[in-house]
């Protein structure tokens, strides 16, 4: 048997919370749509998973299961649109389905046909550089020492920061002891915890902004008025439309070639500036409020 590896415990607590706050917006990400009427063969997880980690997928016809939204690969000559005519659909079983634009629909993630886990990864990570450095900072606060003793002194120094690091409220030593050759060289660091806070909770709402979920994109001590809460609504519905809209566009053309009737709105159910139904023309000037943003509300009338 080999050798166990020895990490670093801050090396575990480095990965944990990437993976945290990867996952966490992760699941944001890939519960940002619902789809409506799908066929009982296509999986919505499944779907969304895939745009998510690959920027598109194939909706096609099998003969014998039906229906189906998979991973593919596309290739051959491109039509007048630039959309790859030859797509293979294929499995972790070893389904593997060859189809062409006459018999299949490509559903893209944006119009820019990329997938969704490039920018989560960048924000997963600034998030834990942040919430690292934090931990970093509020322990240094326990004003670490640089010890230099002998060999003969060490056993004690050890037990000496055994009860420091703990919290202890007293520490005591032995009245014999020589701290003559003893030096200790202090590297306070300033307290910024607080700082980085702000900094985090700005990052956690540009990440949620980018996934369509409503925030006030602001950080202030006082209460917020409304104009201040509602200046990043516009913001928030662009995002939105910049994945709603391709899974619209797939959705009419998988309709139309399969004689089906899928809807796709961005999931949410509170009833506010961005979701509801009764927005007033003097908000959205020029939005017409049958096209206005399809919500959840509206999908489970």
């Amino acid at each position: 048997m080999g050798r166990k590896k020895n990490r670093w415990p801050s090396a575990q607590i480095n990965n944990q919370t990437y993976i945290d706050y990867y996952q966490r917006l992760m699941e944001f990400a890939i519960n940002m749509f619902e789809w409506r009427n799908l066929p009982p063969t296509v999986d919505e997880r499944f779907l969304e998973l895939t745009l998510y980690e690959k920027g598109y997928c194939l909706y096609f016809n099998d003969e014998v299961v039906g229906n189906l939204a998979l991973t593919c690969t596309i290739g051959g000559m491109l039509d007048v649109y630039r959309i790859p005519t030859e797509r293979r659909a294929f499995a972790v079983n070893g389904y593997n389905k060859i189809c062409t634009s006459q018999d299949s629909v490509l559903i893209f993630n944006n119009y820019l046909h990329t997938p969704t886990i490039l920018t989560i990864e960048l924000f997963a990570r600034r998030l834990y550089e942040i919430e690292r450095t934090i931990d970093v900072n509020v322990k240094a606060q326990k004003t670490p020492t640089l010890v230099l003793a002998s060999e003969q002194q060490r056993l004690t120094m050890k037990n000496l920061y055994m009860q420091y690091d703990g919290n202890e409220p007293f520490i005591f030593g032995d009245k014999d002891m020589e701290f003559d050759g003893i030096k200790c060289l202090k590297t306070d660091a300033p307290y910024v915890a607080d700082k980085l806070q702000v900094l985090k909770h700005q990052i956690w709402n540009e990440a949620l902004t980018f996934c369509g979920i409503e925030n006030s994109n602001q950080d202030k001590k006082e209460r917020l008025v409304a104009d201040e809460v509602g200046s990043n609504y516009g913001n928030i519905e662009a995002q939105r439309n910049v994945m709603l809209n391709a899974r619209r566009q797939a959705a009419d053309k998988i309709n139309r070639m399969f004689g089906t009737n899928i809807e796709v709105g961005f999931r949410s159910s509170l009833n506010t500036m961005v979701n509801s139904e009764n927005v007033s023309r003097e908000t959205f000037e020029g939005v017409d409020e049958d096209e206005s943003l399809y919500n959840a509300s509206q999908m489970d009338s």
